[in-house]
């Protein structure tokens, strides 16, 4: 267990891929690994280990293997233990299932360096230029704190209409047993995860499918040296469904309308399922003083020695164009820490 009783240089709150990216590039930069505190609940790789981990992705294997391979403290060169991951075409996407279990791996080498303490961390408050983190009975102190600590899918609370959760919507097996053929099923959002939650109920043979969306469909589009919508855009063979499927000649069990109110209140009161691939929110923690916990979504500071960081906090990006998007993958969170960690190391309270 982890001393509350002393002060942490950093401490590193989530072990989700943005939280093992943290504690990696904190060692990288020579901070000692006996001056890290690392407070996560399960250590299981965070949401994706635990829930999206049979979801595919729209990410390449090689910015996978570009993220495996970017921290020394990640030690991945020097594994004995070899992994899936390694055997797939780099420029496929694949099953998350084979980013997970490298990551485990590492989160498991990582935590064997740096002080851990397996708890939800509820609040911190800043006390005499260091943070108190409040965590189950505990209190911690650190100078610094990364919020790493993920985000929860958005709900549109529609009470008459049973919910399919996400997690087990994006699972095709769970999502088979959590409909019938005979349901009607709405599926809210027209993003990759929407796409793919669509796909699998016309393949599932369900009766009726509709579609709620509040913007036309967005394709990735790969230019010279940047990617035109690549953080909300379709990719890969989702993106090839959604042109022959929905472009194309639409499934007969597919209906789709905009979300206007007039729209919702006609047609989702036939449903028997609802499905909704509408974003995320950042996790919840409490910070004393702030009404909200806000970032810049530039630098990721949101108070002297307090940072967000991951897909609670990412950072927003404008392409050559001007479009701005929130930038959200492995690699770019790698990519993002990188620029911002030498600021981060020096903004302390």
């Amino acid at each position: 267990m982890a001393d509350n009783k002393k002060i942490f240089e950093w401490c590193v709150i989530g072990a989700g891929p943005a939280g093992i990216a943290a504690v990696g590039k904190l060692l990288d930069h020579d901070i000692p690994a006996q001056k890290i505190l690392w407070i996560d609940d399960k250590f299981k790789v965070g949401d994706l280990g635990t829930k999206w981990h049979n979801v595919s992705s729209n990410t390449t294997v090689q910015l996978f293997l570009d993220f495996l391979n970017e921290c020394c403290s990640f030690q991945f060169d020097e594994r004995i233990q070899h992994f899936q991951i390694e055997k797939i075409d780099p420029l496929n996407t694949c099953k998350l299932i084979n980013i997970v279990k490298p990551l485990q791996w590492i989160s498991n080498q990582l935590s064997q360096q740096v002080a851990t303490y397996y708890g939800m961390a509820l609040r911190l408050a800043i006390n005499g230029r260091c943070w108190e983190i409040a965590v189950d009975k505990h209190k911690f102190k650190a100078t610094n704190v990364i919020l790493a600590i993920g985000a929860e899918p958005n709900r549109l609370g529609h009470m008459n209409v049973k919910e399919i959760i996400p997690e087990n919507a994006l699972d095709y097996r769970q999502l088979k047993q959590s409909c019938r053929n005979v349901d009607s099923v709405a599926v809210f959002g027209s993003s990759h995860s929407a796409i793919i939650i669509i796909r699998y109920l016309v393949e599932l043979g369900l009766s009726r499918i509709v579609n709620f969306y509040l913007s036309p469909l967005k394709f990735a589009l790969p230019m010279e040296d940047w990617v035109l919508f690549d953080n909300t855009g379709l990719k890969g063979t989702t993106a090839d469904w959604a042109r022959e499927n929905i472009l194309g000649k639409m499934p007969k069990s597919l209906y789709r309308y905009p979300a206007t109110k007039r729209n919702i209140r006609t047609h989702l009161s036939s449903c028997d399922r609802v499905i909704y691939a509408v974003g995320f929110h950042p996790r919840g923690i409490k910070v004393k003083g702030m009404v909200e916990v806000q970032h810049n979504a530039h630098n990721g500071i949101i108070a002297p020695g307090l940072f967000g960081f991951g897909i609670a906090f990412p950072k927003q990006i404008t392409d050559p164009l001007g479009s701005r998007e929130e930038s959200v993958g492995l690699w770019k969170f790698m990519k993002h820490i990188n620029n911002v960690l030498p600021i981060w190391l020096r903004y302390a309270p």
